[in-house]
């Protein structure tokens, strides 16, 4: 997968990165408080949100930051999916 770095000036490259990774984070936070609230947990939640952003944000291998918004990525694609399933009824994963 090409780098954003291979294209752009390393000062757009590092803001643009900067970027994604405070978008991420705020909707990984909004996610969590929907969660929470739902959940009457929401302090628990957010504060998980919020450890494993702090426990990673110096990481400066581009192969394991990949990895950490994939998974962050993934994780709200998973709550977004669960919960148009309970609104609409309709299964939208395959069972395996």
């Amino acid at each position: 997968m090409p780098s954003l770095q291979t294209g752009l000036p390393p000062e757009l490259a590092d803001n643009v990165i900067r970027l994604f990774y405070l978008q991420l984070y705020r909707e990984c936070l909004r996610r969590a408080k929907f969660i929470g609230h739902r959940q009457h947990n929401t302090e628990l939640v957010v504060d998980m949100v919020r450890q494993q952003f702090k426990r990673h944000m110096h990481e400066t291998d581009p192969e394991k930051i990949q990895k950490l918004k994939d998974g962050a990525a993934r994780g709200l694609i998973n709550h977004l999916l669960y919960e148009s399933e309970k609104m609409t009824g309709r299964k939208f994963s395959k069972s395996t």
